[in-house]
Order: C-alpha cells, then structure tokens, then sequence
C-alpha cells in the first residue's frame, strides 16, 4: 500500500503538479461512470431483431484529469508543489470526510450503475423474449395468412377448372353440331339441284303439256322452301362461328387465369412451407418498400369470378343456340321433307294424268286407223261401183246409138227408146251420185288421216312428257336424302 503523498499519478498524460488536488474531480467520475454506456439512438434499419449486435456501441468516451489540468494551468513552476522527496513538511490532500465521502459515492455510484446494469439486463432480456415471441407470432400470422391464401387459390383453381371442363365439354358439343349444321346444309344441295333440274327438264315438254301445272307450282314451292331452310342453316351457322370465338375467349381467359393461379399456388406453397431453418433464405434489401401487387383481395377474387361468370353465360348462349339449331335441323328436315313428298304426289297424279291421256289418245288413234281404214275400203268400193257403172251405160249409150239408125218410121219413141233414155239418166245420176260420195268419202279420208296425224303428235307429246315426269325426273328423286341425313347425321 503507497503513502500519500508517493508517486501515485505517475502513470498520467501530465506531468506531476503542486496542487493540492491530484485525483479527479468527483462530479468528473461521476460522468465519466455515467456516460460510460452512452446512448445513440438506432436507425430503424438497424432495430431489426437480426441484427442484435446493433443494439450497442463501445464508449469511446474515456474520463480525464481535466479539471485537475485546468486549475493547475494558471500556476507558475514556483508556486506550484514541490515533490514529496523535496518537501521538508507533510501535509494531506484532502480530509478524511472527503475520503469517506468520496468513498461514500463511488459505492453509491457503483451500486446505481449496477441497478440500472441490472435492470438494462433484465428490461433487455424480457425485450428479447417479448420480441421473439411477437416475431413468432407475426410469422405464425404470416404463415397462417399464406395458408389460407393457398386454400383460396386451390378453391378457385378448382371452381376454373370445373368450369373450364364444362367450358371445353360444351365447346366440343357446339363444335359437333356446328359440323351437324354443315352436312345438313350441304345435304340441301342435292335436293335443291335436283328440283331445279326438273323444272328445267320439264321446260322441254312440247305443245299444249308445256302448261303450269301443279307438278311446276309444287316444284317451285320446293325450291323456295329449300332456300328459305339453307338462308335459315347459314344464319345459325354464322351465329355458331361467333359463338364459338365467344366461347374460346372465355376459355382462353380461363385457361390464363388457371396458368397465373397455378404458378401463384406453387409460389405461396413455397413460401408457406419456408422456415428458419429452411435453405434458400436470404436477405433482400429494401423488398419491403417495393410495392408490385396490382390487386386486392376484392378485386382479385372479383377478377376470377367474373371469368366464371362470363364463362357460364357464355355456356348457357351456347346451350340455347344448340337448341335452336337442333330445332332448326328437325323443322327445316321437316319441311323440305313434307314438300318432296308433295311434288311427288303431284308427280304422281300427272304421270297418271298423261298416261290415261296417251291411252286415250293411243285407242282413239287406233279407231281412227280403223275407220281410215274403212274408208279407204268405201273409197275403193265407191269407186269399183263407178267403173261398174260403165258397162251399163255404154250399153245404153250403144243401144241408144244404135236404135238411132232406124230408118224413117222405125224411129219410134217407144217405151224402148224412154226406157233406155231413162236408164241413161238413171245411170248418169247413179255415178254422179257416186262420185259425190267418192268426194264425201275422199274428204272424210282427209279428215281422219289429219286427225290421225294430230293424235299421233299428240301421242308423242304425251310420251314426251310422261318420259320426262316419269323416267327423268322421278328418277332423279330417288335419289332424296333421308331424315337422318337432313339433320346432319352420316
């Protein structure tokens, strides 16, 4: 232990001093104790609870002898204190009050420090565990809140991909019956063509059968009767097409939606599943800052919703426009279908018509051969009885003549003479009668010859035209498509 007064400061930056003050000044202890710890205050980047070294700092404030250095700076060397070895008196620095007084304070000092030492441990410890058990908790909130946005999202994800089957299912269905629609109206090329070749087949009739008759009138209803279904077939395949491209669309929107909530899900799944001891941590500076959503959790479920909702309207136009046109295909069937077998019918009947006419016309024409043949006959024995005619009254002419050369008296008119005369006269009117009849005859001759050549023509025109109606034409109907094809089946 060194006596008062020994060599105690040697170890300080100044020299030793005369004064009588060699220690520190107590107020100058005191902040040199207090402000041992100072504090800063922190950054709110460095208050993150990773960074627990960030908390403090190392005091860079060391405590000095400048008030000690400041009183003895106004001393000259004369009158500053000799040192002990040259001192001839001793004499203390301070007082023994001072001593226990400073003694006094240094322990209470020491014993606030080690209070509020004390109390920083424990106020820090307690800090420590609280913050842990709040950044547990706002993880286990994280974690939780990523839960439930992956079950939100496998939610929608399977009401999209419910709706997108649907979507697809009803699709292919209006894609089928779109194809249906296509046969059918291709299918009404056939039976247009062949109506209209019947009525230009029919335009080759000759004579009086070129007439309009129920067979033209029938057959021009069932052109425009096919018209009218393949304009009716055209515009529901046209509002097909569009609603096809409607329904892609909205396929299309779904399937890009399904693709974002897919790569979403993996996204939050991954995360959900990250730990503290999970690998592929890291930090990220300033991510908190950045602020990339587009969306909020209303609009965002609102986004997929209308998808679905647009998908189903979408669906239920599809569904209704495959009713309309599956009523379309039975009724336009049912249509062009009755009106064939009406221009049949009427085909029929006029076949029916002209075949009773030509058999008519075929037995009249063969009465009418016979009575030209007849005719011919009369004609031949008319005319036989006028050359037998001849003979009689040469005879008579003879008699006549030669009764002529009677001599005188002997030229009696007797009843010889008029008799003869008479004969003459009946035989001259016998033949001019004749003759009359052979001219009746030769006209009557010309007349059925005439018509015979009439109802031999129209005996042609008739084959003509049962030809046409009969081979031509409902040979060409033959060939009509049954039910099953004009609604679109194969």
């Amino acid at each position: 232990m060194e006596l008062v007064g020994s060599t105690l400061a040697s170890t300080c930056a100044h020299p030793r001093s005369t004064s009588a003050n060699l220690l520190p000044a107590i107020s100058a202890m005191t902040s040199s104790y207090k402000n041992r710890f100072p504090h800063y205050a922190l950054p709110p980047c460095l208050g993150l609870p990773w960074r627990p070294d960030a908390y403090y700092k190392t005091a860079s404030i060391i405590p000095t002898l400048a008030p000690y250095s400041r009183s003895s700076q106004g001393l000259t060397p004369s009158k500053m204190l000799p040192f002990v070895s040259n001192r001839t008196t001793l004499f203390t620095r301070y007082t023994p009050d001072d001593w226990y007084r400073s003694n006094l304070n240094n322990y209470k000092e020491s014993e606030t420090s080690r209070h509020s030492a004390e109390r920083l441990r424990v106020d820090t410890s307690w800090m420590i565990h609280d913050k842990d058990q709040q950044t547990k908790k706002t993880q286990a909130e994280s974690t939780k809140n990523l839960g439930e946005r992956v079950n939100d999202i496998e939610f929608w994800k399977s009401e999209i991909r419910h709706e997108l089957d649907e979507m697809i299912g009803e699709t292919n269905a209006l894609t089928d019956m779109k194809k249906r629609l296509e046969r059918a109206l291709a299918e009404t090329e056939g039976p247009l063509q062949v109506a209209q070749e019947c009525l230009l087949h029919r335009e080759k009739r000759m004579g009086i059968d070129l007439v309009h008759d129920d067979v033209e009138k029938q057959l021009l209803t069932e052109v425009d009767v096919i018209r009218s279904c393949q304009e009716r077939m055209q515009r529901y395949l046209d509002k097909s097409i569009a609603q096809l491209a409607s329904n892609r669309a909205a396929q299309h929107e779904l399937e890009k939606d399904l693709a974002d909530k897919q790569t979403a899900h993996r996204i939050d799944d991954k995360c959900h599943h990250l730990r503290n001891t999970s690998e592929g941590i890291s930090y990220y500076r300033g991510v908190e800052r950045v602020d990339a959503t587009i969306s909020v959790p209303d609009s965002w479920a609102k986004f997929t919703d209308d998808n679905i909702l647009r998908s189903q309207s979408e669906r239920a136009a599809s569904s209704k426009l495959r009713g309309d046109i599956e009523n379309l295909l039975v009724v336009t069937a049912n249509e062009m279908w009755n009106q064939f077998n009406r221009v049949n019918v009427a085909f029929t009947n006029r076949i029916a018509e002209t075949a009773d006419a030509k058999n008519k016309i075929q037995t009249h024409l063969a009465k009418t051969l016979q009575e030209i043949f007849q005719t011919e006959m009369s004609l031949e024995t008319i005319r036989k009885a006028i050359r037998d005619k001849g003979p009689p009254l040469k005879v008579a002419h003879t008699r006549l003549d030669e009764r002529t050369r009677r001599p005188n008296v002997e030229l009696c008119r007797d009843s010889a003479q008029i008799r003869l005369v008479n004969e003459v006269y009946e035989i001259d009117d016998t033949i001019q009668s004749l003759q009359q009849r052979l001219r009746d005859a030769e006209d009557t001759l010309q007349m059925l010859v005439h018509a015979k050549s009439t109802l031999e023509h129209d005996l042609a025109v008739k084959a003509n035209s049962l030809f046409i109606d009969q081979e031509k034409c409902m040979g060409m109907r033959k060939t009509f498509p049954n039910a099953l094809r004009l609604v679109g089946y194969v």
